[in-house]
């Protein structure tokens, strides 16, 4: 692996930005054996309480980063959110179209002070992390075998870092973007919120409130001990982004809510909104994630959780790429993934937005309408009740294989059932028992397939399980999965007697018939050494 820092440190990959992002990113690498610098302005983590919600696939990530036990302590287990009329009567509540599927409660509000300080103490605790903070980025130089990212200290001294690879994760105003000379597409929105994040609060619903009163939008989101956000479109003349709101606006748009003290304000700020997108993500052996990538309106609640979408898509790629069993082009897949669903977000973002926080009468009035007769078709309920119109995490291009048309898909996402484990004689979730590499799972096969499977991808060196099928417990060598609940078996139903090849990050590579098995080689951007077509 390459590296070597000016001032006598090494590391693989360096991360730009501590905030929740870049702490995701460099978990996500140590974990799987990378050396990573994190360099940040600031000396502490933030006091802001700025991202507030996390979903089930976040808390997923965080599982395959060794820190699932941390982050649950800072969250509510969510149970989506609740939309209300015109007149603040309930429409209908949002949750997840199957509970539990990825493993964790659906949506989770924390407060990201919280959040920061878990990671941070985590990443502190690592042995192949080392914290930079107050540490100013600089400068970068790009050459065919690294990086070097100059960075200048409190004492106002200046050293360097060396590495394979740069992870621009420092927000919106991102310092590496502008280094690389990346434009940002897409539009600004001139409407100003307020934001006020507050203590002592008697809110205590699991969900989150968007009220879609054309008088005054706003939206309302409880946290953990008497914490809650309260979000509200603001007049003319109350406001404008970047001004610092005064306490007579805070106190008087909670007033119908509760009473408010100066000291029970943690933050308050206006700010307008953004849907951008970074023309480019990969610059050579530098990367965009998170803001400094794209920004989005809040109004999905998907901000921060498209930026740790980014980590869990590139990390693993890089950690494959710097072992030696994936090559350097397999990392420009990285936009090719990610962004079409990052898109996809930022316009249900603005949709929501639009419909949900709508100032025109008439047309609330139509929504509302709508939403009456709409809620009574039992189809139209579950589309709107399991969130069906969020865009689907699946990729059409990528380091995947895809299959024939009759066939079952390629990059989709597999779920997290529990199952009972034949090695350990245990009950565990399901990437607990696969962990973090490759996997090659044998859907209601022999042991004898899946064997030969497993010697034809042998550098990738993937763990391997077959499933049992049909309430059977078939014998054999090898380790074997049983499903405790159904939920193994309907997850995995598509790929019977199929091997199904699952990359680090749970996305479906490839699935093929036991002796059939495609040209991996050119779709998964392998190294020279070919795998094995036995």
């Amino acid at each position: 692996m390459v590296s070597a820092s000016a001032d006598g440190i090494r590391a693989d990959v360096v991360v730009t930005g501590a905030g929740p992002v870049g702490m995701t990113a460099a978990a996500l690498l140590a974990a799987r054996g990378v050396r990573v610098a994190v360099l940040e302005r600031n000396s502490t983590t933030s006091d802001a309480p700025k991202a507030i919600s996390l979903d089930d696939e976040a808390l997923r990530v965080y599982q395959s980063a060794g820190l699932i036990d941390r982050i649950l302590r800072v969250i509510v287990p969510g149970v989506g959110t609740r939309y209300f009329d015109s007149h603040g009567d309930p429409v209908f509540q949002a949750r997840a179209p199957e509970p539990f599927r990825l493993g964790y409660p659906f949506k989770n509000p924390f407060a990201q002070p919280d959040l920061e300080r878990e990671l941070d103490a985590h990443l502190r605790a690592h042995p192949g992390v080392t914290m930079h903070r107050s540490s100013e980025v600089t400068g970068l130089v790009q050459d065919d075998d690294g990086v070097e990212i100059e960075y200048r200290r409190s004492d106002r001294t200046v050293a360097s870092l060396r590495a394979a690879y740069v992870l621009g994760c420092d927000g919106g105003r991102s310092t590496i973007r502008a280094l690389l000379g990346v434009g940002m597409t897409g539009r600004s929105y001139d409407e100003p919120w307020l934001v006020a994040d507050v203590v002592g609060d008697d809110h205590d619903e699991r969900y989150g409130m968007h009220h879609g009163d054309p008088d005054r939008p706003h939206v309302i989101v409880p946290g953990r001990a008497g914490r809650c956000r309260y979000e509200f479109l603001l007049r003319d003349g109350e406001g404008a982004p970047e001004e610092v709101p005064g306490f007579a606006l805070v106190q008087r748009l909670l007033a119908p809510f509760r009473t408010l003290a100066p000291e029970q304000i943690e933050r308050a700020v206006i700010y307008r909104f953004h849907g951008l997108i970074a023309d480019r993500w990969r610059i050579g052996r530098a990367f965009l994630l998170g803001d400094a990538a794209h920004m989005m309106p809040p109004f999905a609640g998907q901000g921060l959780n498209s930026g740790i979408r980014d980590a869990a898509n590139l990390c693993w790629k890089i950690a494959e790429v710097l072992a030696g069993r994936l090559g350097d082009p397999a990392l420009d897949t990285y936009q090719t993934e990610r962004e079409p669903h990052t898109r996809a977000t930022i316009r249900l973002s603005e949709r929501l937005g639009r419909v949900v926080m709508t100032t025109d009468v008439r047309w609330a009035q139509r929504r509302d309408r709508y939403f009456a007769k709409a809620l009574r078709d039992p189809g139209k309920r579950a589309f709107y009740e399991q969130m069906r119109y969020r865009p689907p995490q699946v990729y059409r291009a990528g380091l995947l294989v895809a299959g024939p048309v009759s066939g079952p898909p390629a990059g989709t996402m597999t779920g997290q059932p529990r199952v009972f484990d034949s090695a350990t004689s245990s009950i565990s979730l399901l990437d607990d028992v696969l962990g973090t590499g490759w996997v090659l799972l044998g859907v209601g096969v022999t042991a004898g397939e899946l064997d030969a499977a497993a010697h034809s991808v042998a550098t990738l060196a993937p763990s391997a399980a077959r499933m049992a099928t049909d309430h059977r417990l078939p014998s054999g060598p090898g380790r074997l999965l049983v499903d405790v609940d159904g939920r193994l078996e309907a997850e995995f139903a598509a790929y019977r007697g199929r091997i199904v090849l699952l990359r680090p990050d749970h996305f479906v590579a490839a699935s093929w018939v036991p002796g059939h098995r495609p040209a991996l080689e050119p779709a998964l951007r392998l190294p020279h050494r070919t795998l094995s077509r036995t």
